[in-house]
């Protein structure tokens, strides 16, 4: 069990289970304490990464002295008391439990998804279920599709877990229970949302009920081999397995199935369950185009490259720059170094020193300059779950609000696009006791003009001081900021008074870079900034686009079809291994053409950059370690590293703030749907959302062809009207502009000009 379950108190208690002597902590649980000696104890509806739920009894146990038994997931130990797990009582009470379970569960092994990873499947057998005395009548149940996952109620158990992973971590609150006896049920409240983090709720289902829809029926789980890897698309590296099924012993496949993770302690967001199709198949090995290629690459003024690379991908770049003098630019990554360099230069510390695993126990927290559950949906989840087992304050800080941070936000301080940097000094004159910082820092924020900076961004002083007022009596704080703020104009004197929280208070403030593996790239490389007035594009005099998408001048492996590391927003470096074939060149042949000399890429796994906290370590020889929840995990922890601290914050200069109608650079988290934009009969057509408020403001009405410009990159876009946002701020996303998209290098806000064009949208069968 997972310590935000109980208070421990650190008083070092004594008990015994079967005979074991077990020294343990006041305040965990028999079944926590029994787990961590590695002394089993038989659960169905028990889930680790939420509070217990105590609807399946079959965790019971006996206790010396006390009469009957009891729930081992609930019951705190005691000092002294002697436990038993098993005996022939307790046998006979699961026996009868899965005897209960089984009744109502019709017999369809063959023909289930779930069959051969089935938890009923293995506990029937477990306790000896071969007769059945209890009977009920069968009822008409028919399957439900909720779009990302099929639900078959005929098949639920209703251990609940689905709903406390609903509520507890994804925070979509999208699934409840329908009590009614053998006529329980469970209900989705927002099929209409196509919720992609309904893909966690399958995953920690113990049978068949929850299944992802486009893996129903197509292999049986025994067929398929588990590949272990690291997600590449939000920062966070989560851990997951890549399921394909060999052609042969030594061939792999070219489909994954699915994509599966350990859900009794993780979490996937939707992306990494659903966005796995993406791999680079249309490679080909030309000789002679390879050789045009490399010729390219030594006469590259610049070098063009998305920051979804590995680290070792990223460190052969750094390498050939120092052979060749080209410039490197990724400017998402860029955007995020020279963020952190000047918060460096506060703290005297490479990184921000936060830790995202603390959020989740925060009693108090603050989130700025992202939108969350859109730009890293598993920190949205760590801060969901904070409000549900701490209740804690969540002040959600952006120009637009988010129904999905409804159920979450206390506290939503809406301030104006553009006046960034005066919320930073605001909120740093807020939080920090003005005594107790350096001389400088306090003569800047002595001579803030507070009543200018409110009126500007559109933040209330009184708002500021119902914030300040929410953290009294509460200890645990976070501050999460994001990709609006690295972008921003004056990014470099946003991140000081942002670092400036960090060292003069007791915050744990986490920077979430990018996606991607933007700190890895920043970490790695020496990056330049796009020239200025430069038109995104890949017919630029001396520009070299390398891409995975196959819009670049030379192809690439997807993050699915090789070995290496990436560097995750929690600061580890965590492997990635091949799931795909990949039938091009590598980077690493390039690099091998130009002189550098690796049989693989992952030879330069132990070569990445000392002074910036890696460690050397072959990628073969990358070590197991747990983290503070008890999750294993393969890789390491990038060690700190000190910088000079010769920074220090400026008084904001005068708030640009936008008017009128505004769009806002964002990819939905459902960007990997088949489902996304259902209700305009199009698959994966990327939208631009708005509020009637935006519509009346740029002109537009629901259904409107647009076309509109952004850095160069043109987009042509339907509006469509989205009734659950407000404000003059639409959402467009970029995610099918491939490697344009990832050198946009503006702030995420802007006012283009929209032109109405002529277009037929509709269903190509229509």
């Amino acid at each position: 069990m997972s310590k935000h379950n109980s208070i421990h108190t650190g008083k070092p208690i004594t008990i015994t289970i079967d005979g074991k002597e077990c020294r343990s902590e006041f305040g965990k649980t028999i079944l926590e304490i029994a787990r961590e000696n590695d002394i089993y104890i038989p659960t169905m509806c028990y889930l680790t990464k939420v509070l217990p739920i105590g609807s399946c009894r079959m965790c019971v146990v006996e206790v010396e002295g006390v009469e009957g038994m009891i729930l081992s997931c609930q019951e705190k130990a005691v000092d002294g008391i002697s436990v038993t797990t098993n005996s022939p009582e307790l046998y006979k009470e699961r026996q009868n439990i899965m005897k209960l379970y089984d009744v109502n569960h019709p017999l369809e092994c063959g023909v289930c998804d779930k069959s051969g990873e089935c938890d009923l499947q293995n506990k029937t057998m477990e306790f000896g279920v071969d007769s059945q005395e209890f009977t009920a009548r069968d009822q008409h149940r028919p399957v439900e599709n909720w779009g990302y996952v099929s639900y078959d109620p005929a098949l639920c158990i209703m251990c609940e877990k689905c709903v406390r992973v609903s509520t507890e971590i994804t925070g979509d609150e999208a699934l409840k229970v329908k009590f009614g006896g053998y006529g329980s049920t469970i209900v989705n409240l927002k099929k209409e949302a196509d919720y992609a983090s309904l893909g966690e709720a399958a995953a920690v289902c113990p049978v068949g009920a929850l299944v992802i829809s486009d893996f129903k029926y197509t292999s049986n789980a025994w067929e398929l081999q588990k590949i272990p890897s690291s997600c590449p698309h939000c920062g966070g590296g989560c851990q997951l397995y890549y399921e394909v099924k060999p052609t042969s012993i030594s061939d792999r496949s070219d489909k994954i199935y699915r994509v599966t993770n350990e859900a009794e302690f993780a979490t996937l967001c939707g992306a990494g369950r659903f966005g796995f199709d993406y791999a680079n198949k249309a490679a080909k090995k030309k000789p002679e185009a390879f050789a045009k290629a490399v010729e390219a690459f030594k006469k590259a003024d610049t070098v063009r490259f998305s920051s979804v690379i590995s680290n070792e991908e990223a460190l052969i770049l750094q390498r050939l720059k120092e052979r060749y003098g080209f410039k490197l630019v990724s400017s998402e990554a860029y955007a995020y170094q020279k963020f952190m360099r000047a918060y460096a230069s506060i703290t005297g510390k490479k990184l921000f020193g936060g830790e995202v695993e603390k959020i989740k126990d925060s009693k108090a927290i603050i989130v700025f300059g992202t939108r969350i559950n859109d730009d890293a949906p598993t920190i949205k989840y760590r801060i969901n779950s904070a409000s549900k087992w701490h209740r804690a304050r969540v002040a959600y800080m952006h120009p637009m609000e988010d129904s999905e941070m409804q159920h979450i936000a206390t506290q939503f301080v809406k301030y104006e696009a553009g006046s960034e940097e005066g919320v930073a000094a605001l909120l740093a004159h807020t939080l920090i006791d003005g005594e107790n910082i350096d001389e400088k820092s306090k003569a800047v924020m002595d001579t803030l003009d507070i009543g200018y900076l409110s009126a500007e961004s559109n933040v209330g002083e009184e708002e500021l001081e119902a914030l300040k007022a929410s953290l009294k009596k509460r200890e645990g704080f976070s501050l999460v900021v994001g990709e609006d703020l690295y972008t921003h104009p004056r990014a470099e004197q946003i991140a000081r008074w942002i670092a400036l929280i960090e060292k003069y208070t007791d915050f744990n403030v986490v920077c979430v870079p990018p996606a991607g593996n933007a700190m890895g790239v920043s970490l790695i490389c020496d990056l330049d900034e796009t020239a200025e007035g430069y038109t995104v594009g890949y017919n630029a005099p001396g520009d070299f686009v390398l891409s995975a998408l196959g819009d670049g001048d030379l192809d690439m492996p997807a993050m699915n079809q090789q070995e290496g590391t990436l560097t995750t927003f929690d600061k580890d470096v965590v492997p990635m291994h091949v799931a795909l074939s990949y039938d091009g060149y590598v980077l690493n042949d390039i690099a091998n053409a130009l002189g550098e000399e690796k049989r693989y890429t992952i030879d330069y796994t132990p070569e990445l950059p000392r002074e910036s906290g890696y460690k050397k370590v072959c990628f073969d020889d990358l070590p197991d370690y747990f983290d503070k929840t008890g999750k294993e995990h393969r890789g390491y922890r990038l060690e700190e590293r000190c910088v000079e601290t010769n920074g220090s914050a400026e008084e904001p200069e005068e708030l640009d703030t936008f008017d009128g109608a505004v769009v806002y650079r964002c990819n939905p988290s459902t960007q990997f749907s088949p489902f996304t934009a259902k209700a305009t009969h199009l698959k994966d057509e990327p939208l631009l959302r708005g509020s009637q408020q935006f519509a009346a403001a740029a002109k537009l009405k629901d259904g409107d062809y647009v076309r509109f410009e952004i850095d160069g990159v043109v987009f042509e876009r339907l509006f469509t009207i989205d009734t659950s946002m407000k404000g003059t701020v639409a959402i467009n996303p970029t995610f099918d502009k491939g490697l344009s998209s990832s050198l946009l290098s503006s702030y995420r806000f802007g006012r283009p000009s929209f032109e109405k064009i002529d277009q037929k949208i509709g269903n190509e069968n229509e």
